[in-house]
């Protein structure tokens, strides 16, 4: 050992090498410690079965163990891990159970190999985990109340892509065709800002109040989102039976890519907020009719200086379908740039949001605040991009890189799970959008009620065999047409003392006089020098009175309490021997059945057993500093 003690600091060397354990070699070990306690090493060792015999002695838990300490990890690459790993690979192995760590070469077989009956029974006992235990002692989930009072439970459904680089290979007769590594789990598709050639989409769906995830869905190129909403569907339909609550109580947020008329089929039974992408709406004459209208309400956001012009459309046919949904159009002024949402008509950028919710109890600005509310689910991806990142390639199978994204999301839910135990905190709750004022409680220079409005409405018949405002049909360009085949135009607007705004439309004099059916039509017949005029009255909406109520944790702050409780402490493993009397015996002759002689395969028992740690041998001793009591005894760890 060297000194140099010419400075205010002595500094020693040695070359003797004492290698420090890594990093998240700790939250490893409370991890799979969790694990155990509640069954669900076992549970993946007898129920997701897959049998190749490549692979030695190994069974599926031994590769499960790898990926879960690759997820937690956060290292760049499976070489980076393995690199770290290889030190501690019997104290590592020895916290699943088993004795040997399999090898890099052996792991990429295996992802390689794996059937998608596997991949499912993983994913089966995901959901199940998930199920099994609450965040919160007292089982809350987390919700929204809507204006009657009702009670929502929120889930976010979205795409997210991986992009991939390929090189340019040569193209030539006299070369034969060349082989992509990737792809069987990657295609040309919408890249978005990701740079890379090739790409693969998986469809996700997080619990909006707890931020956990549920499911995860992948396909090559821009995936197959019919049919992986119709997976995640099934997803929200287990957790909702596992907690005994109705499917009317699921709120679905989807993004522009499932706004069309054939989606919302597939969404039957719950209740769903999506930006719609059909523009051919815009050509129906109920939102032709109602966009001549004054707007329902105006939306704009504390950070921006969009204001919207909302009209609500109640119960508009979507799609080729006739999917029966309530539209509502947000229009603001097109700029000097192209919108990046919505179409541009006459310098006019509509927006279209569909949902089934009703009237009473979300208003327009409801609809447009609660899918804008959306963003809150993109920090939640950028989350996990950052901290375990689920998009890397980690096979190039896809039933292999579906199995490690599972597993990615496991992780997340578990340090939610144990962040939550670390540092429990109750619910909170945030008023999403105020309780609106009564209609006689707002101002005449108030352009519209902070409701929005009900549907037009006509004045009744006034005289027996005379027309009354009904007879005068609303047309698209915003006029009425009169029995006679005239028009009317509104020329006035005037607030009622109710609230209701009355528009008033007239015809034309010089139509009226020489009209035949001026006598059915005005007050004094044909004595009558007024044109006719028709009033159309908009009442506002009837809704609860109560405010839109948010109750959700933390996204974060549990979670990073878990990935940092031992980061940076001090960790000691030591790797004990056994004395001599508890050394185990030198190994008598194999003795060999008849079955094991005749090549008969080894049952499920037998296999997993190749790999177990011995009873006998040495137990390794893992020291974790920092780790508060309470939460050693729920792990059910002793401490010091």
């Amino acid at each position: 050992m060297n000194s140099i003690a010419d400075s205010g600091v002595i500094i020693q060397t040695s070359s003797r090498s004492v290698l420090s354990p890594p990093s998240w070699f700790g939250e490893v070990a409370l991890i799979v410690e969790h694990l155990r306690k509640q069954g669900v090493l076992t549970a993946i060792s007898e129920c997701v079965r897959f049998a190749r015999r490549r692979f030695g002695h190994y069974e599926v838990i031994d590769f499960v163990a790898v990926l879960f300490g690759y997820a937690v990890s956060s290292e760049r690459t499976l070489e980076a891990f393995y690199e770290r790993l290889t030190p501690w690979a019997e104290t590592y192995m020895a916290l699943f159970g088993r004795d040997r760590l399999p090898s890099r070469s052996a792991l990429s077989r295996f992802l390689a190999s794996l059937t998608w009956a596997a991949t499912e029974a993983l994913r089966q006992l995901f959901l199940a985990d998930l199920f099994a235990r609450p965040l919160s002692k007292e089982q809350q989930t987390g919700g929204m109340v809507d204006r009657g009072g009702n009670e929502r439970v929120v889930f976010d459904i979205d795409g997210t892509r991986e992009a991939a680089r390929q090189r340019a290979l040569p193209q030539m007769p006299e070369l034969p065709a060349p082989q992509r590594r990737l792809r069987e789990v990657c295609a040309p598709g919408y890249t978005g800002r990701k740079r890379g050639e090739v790409v693969r989409t998986r469809t996700v769906v997080s619990q909006a109040h707890t931020y956990q995830w549920l499911a995860s869905f992948g396909n090559r190129g821009n995936g197959e989102y019919r049919e992986e909403l119709r997976r995640t569907v099934g997803a929200i339909q287990r957790y909702l039976a596992a907690l005994h609550l109705p499917e009317e109580h699921a709120l679905l947020r989807l993004d522009g890519q499932y706004g069309t008329g054939a989606v919302l089929c597939d969404l039957v039974g719950f209740c769903f907020v999506v930006r719609g992408k059909d523009y051919t709406v815009l050509n129906r004459s109920e939102v032709q009719s109602r966009l001549h209208l004054p707007p329902d309400q105006s939306f704009s956001r504390p950070e921006s200086t969009l204001v919207r012009q909302l009209y609500d459309c109640p119960d508009v046919s979507v799609g080729p379908n006739g999917a029966r949904c309530r539209v509502v159009v947000a229009t603001h002024a097109a700029g000097k740039t192209k919108s990046r949402v919505g179409v541009e008509r006459g310098g006019v950028v509509y927006e279209l949001f569909f949902t089934n919710l009703a009237q009473i109890a979300f208003t327009a600005a409801d609809v447009v605040a609660l899918y804008l509310h959306r963003g809150a689910f993109e920090p939640a991806l950028a989350d996990e991009d950052l901290e375990q990142d689920p998009d890397r390639w980690c096979s190039h199978a896809p039933a292999g890189q579906e199995a490690w994204q599972i597993i990615n999301q496991w992780v997340w839910n578990l340090r939610l799970e144990l962040g939550h135990r670390l540092h429990p905190e109750p619910l909170r709750t945030t008023e999403f959008t105020p309780a609106c004022p009564l209609a006689q409680e707002e101002t005449v220079d108030t352009p519209s009620p902070v409701q929005g409005y009900g549907q037009p409405e006509v004045a009744l018949p006034w005289k027996q065999g005379r027309f009354s405002g009904r007879d005068f049909a609303l047309q698209p360009d915003g006029t009425l047409r009169c029995p006679a085949g005239q028009t009317l135009r509104a020329h006035e607007r005037r607030k009622e003392g109710d609230g209701s705004l009355r528009v008033v439309y007239a015809a034309s004099v010089h139509s009226c006089r020489p009209c035949p059916l001026r006598e059915q039509c005005q007050w004094n017949g044909n004595a009558t020098g007024k044109p006719r005029q028709v009033s159309v009255l908009l009442h506002p909406l009837v809704i609860g009175g109560s405010p839109l109520l948010w109750h959700d944790w933390s996204r974060r702050e549990q979670r990073r309490a878990c990935m940092q409780l031992v980061r940076d402490q001090h960790i000691e493993v030591r790797l004990a021997e056994n004395p001599p009397s508890q050394r185990s015996p030198t190994p008598s002759p194999l003795i060999l059945s008849r079955a094991q002689r005749a090549h008969y395969r080894l049952s499920w028992h037998e296999r997993l057993a190749r790999n177990a740690r011995a009873p006998t041998a040495c137990r390794p001793t893992i020291t974790l500093f920092g780790v508060p009591d309470a939460f050693a005894a729920f792990l059910g760890l002793p401490t010091q």
